[in-house]
């Protein structure tokens, strides 16, 4: 599903006018009728208390209009408009208009009048700011934000938290709704992804108001949510008359005195992913652990008891991944960069990997093409410097990612795949998977697919959508709080069968 920019969206609902022949306000009272259903489906009558929040431009119209479509239907109504401002869009005035002939007359709010009472069981509605805001709200308007927060009531918005930046521009702490539903108007918007702007939007649901489908079709958009069907399409079903060598050999380079289990988790996770074959790179130290661990594995070790001092390996992997549990030791980065300047094939650099591409950045530009980091976000932050916000560490990430020909995969609530300036947003995945392993399970299991043959990119998004159906599975079965990095691995299996049944559904259809 394609995540458009605020430009774009109003670039949507012009090119929907236009196709449509309708006016703006009859898209409005499409949006508003929607809203009323979705709120008439769970309320059916009930004698709730709904407070309505109304700025001043399309967004207060989507407001109003709402407000006149659950008056005729009886429900008890305030209306409140935030007088931000002394412009109105034309299309507010329309509805407020139309508010005036039902006999409701909103309460208009300004710097000097009152917070209005709001009970906890009272339902509030958020139609102050839209996507077009693009700083932050006045101070009075902050504090009316501030006070809905504190209210406990139940809090709706439409499209957007009120105050919640699409782009760059304003922080959004202490001056947004903290909402908890979004009805976003199409498609989700961007921040809702994003770590310093998310927490605002508790739950969001895509709400349909009939916009153009071909503007989206030929519409390239800079960041896309990656759900089951967008994944199924990439999935590669096994040949009957296949062999192990079919499906590649798998290099696990990584390992030191205290952390082999970090290695022995990316190796089973590249095993239960389908790698044909699984070589591990160790430390003497490591190898009865890991022959223990994973017995499906075969293992090398370096001449070094605790930490690797050189990379020397008698055949030619598929792909390699590097970095897991290696440890930064001055004979380890010496290896590491040695390995780096002489590799041909795409790599998948985690953890201490990273670590010691910071060391060295000059490493950076030695890379293979395509080659997949993982970082999360202490690791991204020693590749990229420190960010303003989320919005400015996309930007940097993009950059990186540009220069060096390689692909980024930022861990977190909804990871972001990045490449060739475009973001593949993750739908899979829960708190749960915040354990220690996880990274390592991840890196595994991207490597697997890259040994199987799958594009780079496709393995990326792939992997890390299986990774999060994984821990989604693991989690319905254990709970968040017991989720670990093995109970991971051992739902790749299932994560699995989840795509077949997508893939049966979608030749059915």
């Amino acid at each position: 599903m394609k995540i458009l920019s605020a430009k774009q969206i109003y670039e949507a609902d012009k090119f929907t006018i236009a196709k449509q022949d309708i006016s703006s306000n009859t898209l409005m009272e499409r949006a508003a009728i929607g809203i009323f259903n979705w709120l008439d489906k769970r309320l059916q009558g009930s004698p709730v208390k709904l407070q309505l929040f109304c700025g001043i431009g399309n967004n207060g119209g989507d407001g109003l209009a709402l407000a006149r479509h659950l008056l005729e239907h009886n429900y008890q109504v305030s209306v409140y408009v935030v007088n931000y401002s002394e412009k109105r869009s034309q299309d507010f005035l329309i509805n407020l208009d139309r508010l005036k002939e039902r006999k409701l007359w909103p309460e208009f709010l300004g710097e000097k009048h009152h917070l209005p009472t709001i009970e906890q069981e009272h339902i509030i509605v958020d139609a102050i700011f839209g996507i077009g805001l693009n700083r932050a709200p006045d101070s009075w308007v902050s504090a009316l934000i501030q006070h809905l927060n504190q209210s406990k009531a139940f809090i709706l918005s439409l499209d957007i938290p009120s105050g919640m930046p699409m782009d760059r521009g304003f922080s959004s702490s202490d001056n947004a709704i903290c909402a908890n539903q979004v009805l976003s108007f199409q498609r989700p918007k961007l921040p809702f992804f994003l770590p310093d702007t998310g927490i605002f939007a508790e739950q969001w649901e895509v709400l349909d108001i009939g916009l153009e489908a071909e503007y989206f079709t030929q519409l390239e958009a800079d960041y896309e949510l990656v759900g089951k069907e967008e994944v199924v399409s990439m999935y590669t079903p096994r040949l009957k008359f296949s062999h192990k060598g079919n499906y590649g050999h798998a290099l696990i380079v990584g390992g030191s005195h205290g952390k082999i289990g970090a290695v022995g988790l990316a190796a089973k996770a590249c095993l239960a992913t389908g790698a044909g074959l699984v070589t591990a790179y160790l430390p003497n130290c490591g190898y009865i652990p890991l022959q223990t661990l994973v017995p499906e594995a075969m293992v090398i070790t370096d001449d070094e008891e605790n930490c690797i001092s050189k990379i020397t390996v008698p055949f030619t992997p598929k792909t390699v991944a590097i970095g897991m549990g290696l440890g930064t030791h001055p004979k380890t980065l010496s290896a590491f960069e040695g390995f780096i300047q002489s590799a041909t094939l795409p790599l998948v650099i985690d953890a201490d990997g990273l670590n010691l591409l910071a060391k060295k950045p000059e490493l950076l530009s030695k890379l293979p093409q395509k080659c997949i980091l993982t970082p999360h976000p202490g690791e991204l932050e020693r590749l990229i410097g420190a960010w303003e916000d989320d919005f400015q560490k996309l930007e940097k990430v993009k950059a990186l990612s540009k220069k060096h020909d390689c692909i980024i995969v930022i861990k977190g609530a909804h990871t972001i795949t990045i490449y060739d300036n475009k973001g593949y947003i993750n739908a899979t995945g829960n708190p749960g998977m915040a354990t220690a392993g996880s990274g390592d399970v991840l890196a595994g299991m991207i490597t697997a697919l890259m040994a199987q043959g799958y594009p780079p990119v496709s393995a990326g998004i792939l992997g890390v959508h299986l990774h999060g159906l994984a821990g989604d599975i693991a989690a319905v079965k254990e709970g968040y709080e017991s989720v670990t990095a093995s109970s991971i691995i051992a739902a790749i299996g299932p994560a699995f069968l989840e795509l077949f049944k997508q893939e049966a559904s979608e030749k059915k259809s």
